[in-house]
């Protein structure tokens, strides 16, 4: 879409620079992701060929229009595709072309199209292997010496376990790891971790809407949380915003939170407390799944609709999980490190606070002998290994 005037001087990400983060997510992320969907089921000639199409448009290719029979083909006119389509993948917004990849994909699989692949998630398989690993079941036992210890220390886990995705196991030792490193680069680049926790003080009345980012593994600790803050009055409501279709591989849609709250409420121990906390609440209205379209434009936050303005204005806290969407956040731009994390999210309706690992190069709200350290440690691989995670929030 075009630039607005007001639009700061800093350069929107893009994926033609050889060598760059975005530039192998297009060349060789999104070729393989193609290969690996053609794999977990068995589509017949015409999606393969539809596969193949998309691939040979990936790599050597143009952006092309959805077809005009397309059910959301004006939203995505309005999202910049009359713009975009004709142009190179690796030349317009790396949000944008990523964002559009997954829409062509599900075209491709024929997932909006009547006949027997429609609504089939192609990236269930995998979501499914995930979330039943041996690997799931070693982080849920972990609740139970969680039951036993101080309510401070539970609410530090849970929360860590949500920040860490898949990495939840680190949330659950309660040990220094994450504070005493003893290192100028600990794993945890910002933490406002006690302005989050006040702006949900135990009343029993605040709402919590929660963005979602992946399933499995990523979304039972969110939803762990969830249970926890409703289960200890810190908070009266909890909304769980996620994609109203697959996307980005592992984005949690409906099917995934009932997938996962399945997990949790048939496993042993404490995990199944957790999961009928969570059952009672969908069934009684304080926990509701929110799947507005917005959630899979290729757009910052900032131009999100007026009606999903309203509800998260309305939202005690919002918190905003994940790469993808902390990006949505901030602006898909390479803001220098130190960029106040305040100012880049002034456009949000609400509180927000931003639980994320980091997976890209954009990063706002670090003090300075942060950033030098990390650099001088790392380079700039500290930006996208998943080997850091932050905590910050705007109130």
């Amino acid at each position: 879409m075009p630039e607005r005037s007001d639009t700061p001087p800093v350069p929107v990400l893009l994926g033609n620079e050889p060598g760059s983060f975005p530039h192998s997510v297009l060349a060789e992320r999104h070729p393989a992701i193609i290969r690996q969907v053609r794999e977990s089921f068995p589509y017949g000639p015409e999606r393969q060929q539809a596969l193949d199409a998309l691939l040979a448009s990936c790599v050597e290719g143009v952006i092309e229009p959805l077809p005009a029979d397309a059910h959301d083909r004006d939203r995505w006119t309005q999202w910049g595709a009359e713009e975009y389509t004709g142009r190179s993948w690796f030349d317009v917004p790396w949000l944008w072309s990523e964002s559009y990849f997954y829409r062509q994909l599900l075209e491709a699989v024929g997932y909006f199209t009547p006949g027997p692949w429609q609504g089939i998630d192609p990236f269930r398989p995998s979501k499914l292997a995930e979330l039943d690993a041996p690997e799931t079941d070693e982080e849920l036992s972990a609740l139970d010496e969680l039951d036993d210890r101080p309510t401070d220390e539970r609410e530090r886990a849970l929360l860590h376990g949500s920040l860490w995705g898949n990495r939840a196991d680190l949330g659950f030792r309660l040990s220094a790891e994450h504070d005493e490193t003893g290192s100028d680069t600990p794993p945890l680049v910002a933490d406002d971790s006690e302005t989050f926790w006040s702006l949900l003080p135990p009343t029993g009345s605040a709402t919590l809407c929660l963005i979602a980012d992946n399933a499995g593994r990523e979304l039972v600790p969110d939803l762990l949380l969830v249970a926890h803050l409703l289960t200890e009055g810190r908070i009266g409501k909890a909304v769980l915003h996620i994609k109203p279709y697959p996307y980005y591989v592992s984005d949690a849609t409906h099917a995934d939170v009932l997938d996962a709250l399945r997990r949790l409420t048939t496993a042993p121990g404490a995990a199944a407390a957790y999961g009928h906390t969570l059952w009672s609440a969908m069934t009684d209205g304080r926990l509701t799944v929110r799947a507005h379209p917005f959630s899979s434009a290729p757009l910052p936050f900032a131009e999100m609709p007026a009606d999903l303005r309203e509800e998260l204005a309305a939202a005690t806290l919002t918190v905003v999980k994940g790469d993808l969407n902390y990006r949505r956040l901030v602006g898909d731009r390479l803001w220098p490190p130190t960029t106040p994390f305040t100012d880049v999210t002034a456009h949000f309706p609400g509180p927000v606070a931003a639980l994320r690992t980091l997976k890209s190069d954009v990063i706002t709200g670090l003090d300075a002998r942060t950033e030098e350290a990390l650099v001088a440690a790392e380079g700039q691989k500290w930006r996208t290994g998943g080997t850091h995670a932050l905590i910050q929030v705007r109130s």
